[in-house]
């Protein structure tokens, strides 16, 4: 399947960093990571750092699938608001959950730092803004309850933000914690380092069959070559569910744009990432080159055809809506595109064995989080092959359940969000 249509901004601007080889031959491996995208980079990187032997193999060229769509804004707060998640698994998971995306955005800070800043990670403020007078209520309860928890945040009323921003706003959370990043350079920074350890990576490699047991899994690519190995971890973004038995999550498809660059961002405060209580939502950033790049116009995925006709009108509304919000800014679309992704009932990743597919592990970060979900899976995964227990597994697992039933979410959630 085509994953994106029209241009999207990073594999323009970054150009081919590096190339990759494809596979040639067969070969015995203790790690299979399937997905040379951003979840597999880092997946791959934390295991080769512990000594793990590890073959990535991706389809494509490396991250240009759906990581080359990313907007990658770093949030620490689900698609699914606390008050929610906390009906549907109890407080202390709920918490548990947001504590760990919080961390995660550390966990990627302190990473960059060990590529040398190659990803570009940049610390921002994050506002989430009330999209009706209706909605404020239910965010005025969201705030107190993650102020409660201690996650680092301030609520804005409307002349709060009517003094910070050129657009008003009924009421928003501004959290303290939330950052950007340029995941192709950081996806490819991180292969780079598993290659410089002495481990493999190939692209425009497809496997097309999975065989085989716990601690004795056969992969079969397209050219008739196999790897062996222990286990293989499957981070192919939504093309994962091929290895599932029915499908978990909901294919969406989403539009984006960047800018070209300004000379300043009058009536944005601190240039924080912007989104809303909307579904679909409205998400903003800026790039390091001074650009703004935003998305939104989420639908339901029924053909790349569709998603290819609908892309200039979906990012033309989002344009006017950007310039609606911020007219003393001058915008001008450069790049747009848009992209397929996956988003789960509840938002929350999967992450682990299937019962179904023993010997596979699956990194599913799905919905707007899928950067600090892959920072949690790398973790994760490690404890497991480790066979050492991990607070999460057992609500990131596929055996999950809700304690209530899962309310309807307003769909769709933004998922190239990050």
């Amino acid at each position: 399947m085509k994953l994106t249509s029209g241009q999207p901004f990073w594999g323009t601007r970054n150009g081919i960093l590096h190339s990759y080889p494809s596979l040639q031959t067969s070969l015995s491996t203790e790690i299979v990571v399937l997905g040379g995208g951003i979840t597999g980079a880092i997946i791959a990187d934390h295991l080769t750092s512990e000594g793990r032997e590890v073959v990535v193999l991706d389809r494509r060229d490396i991250a240009s699938g759906s990581t080359s769509a990313s907007t990658a804004l770093l949030q620490y707060e689900i698609d699914t608001p606390l008050r929610e998640l906390s009906r549907q698994y109890g407080r202390d998971a709920a918490v548990s959950a947001y504590r760990a995306c919080l961390e995660a955005i550390d966990q990627l800070a302190d990473l960059d730092r060990s590529l040398d800043g190659a990803g570009r990670f940049s610390s921002r403020n994050s506002l989430y803004i009330a999209s009706t007078p209706q909605e404020v209520t239910e965010l005025q309860q969201e705030f107190e309850l993650r102020l409660r928890h201690n996650f680092p945040v301030e609520y804005w009323d409307a002349d709060t933000l009517a003094s910070r921003f050129d657009f008003s706003g009924h009421g928003g959370i501004y959290s303290l914690s939330a950052a950007q990043i340029d995941p192709v350079r950081m996806c490819d920074a991180l292969l780079q380092r598993v290659q410089a350890r002495g481990d493999r990576v190939y692209d425009r490699t497809r496997v097309i069959e999975a065989t085989g047991r716990a601690d004795n899994i056969q992969l079969t690519t397209a050219e008739g070559h196999v790897v062996r190995a222990r286990c293989a971890i499957v981070a192919m973004g939504f093309e994962s569910q091929v290895f599932l038995p029915s499908r978990v999550a909901q294919l969406m498809n989403t539009f984006a744009f960047v800018t070209e660059p300004v000379d300043t961002f009058p009536g944005w405060f601190e240039q924080c990432l912007i989104w809303e209580t909307a579904r679909p939502y409205l998400y903003l950033r800026t790039t390091d080159d001074q650009r703004i790049m935003a998305g939104g116009g989420d639908i339901r995925f029924q053909s790349s055809l569709i998603r290819e006709a609908l892309l200039h009108k979906r990012t033309d509304d989002i344009a006017n809506r950007v310039r609606q919000m911020l007219p003393r800014i001058p915008l001008t679309v450069d790049y747009r595109w848009g992209g397929t992704f996956a988003e789960t009932p509840d938002g929350l990743p999967f992450i682990g064995e299937h019962p179904a597919r023993p010997g596979l592990l699956f990194a599913m970060c799905y919905g707007g989080n899928g950067i600090t979900y892959s920072a949690i899976a790398a973790s994760l995964i490690s404890s497991w092959l480790s066979q050492q227990d991990h607070p999460l597994r057992s609500l990131f697992g596929f055996e999950r359940t809700p304690q209530t039933d899962q309310r309807p979410r307003r769909r769709s959630t933004g998922g190239l969000r990050n």
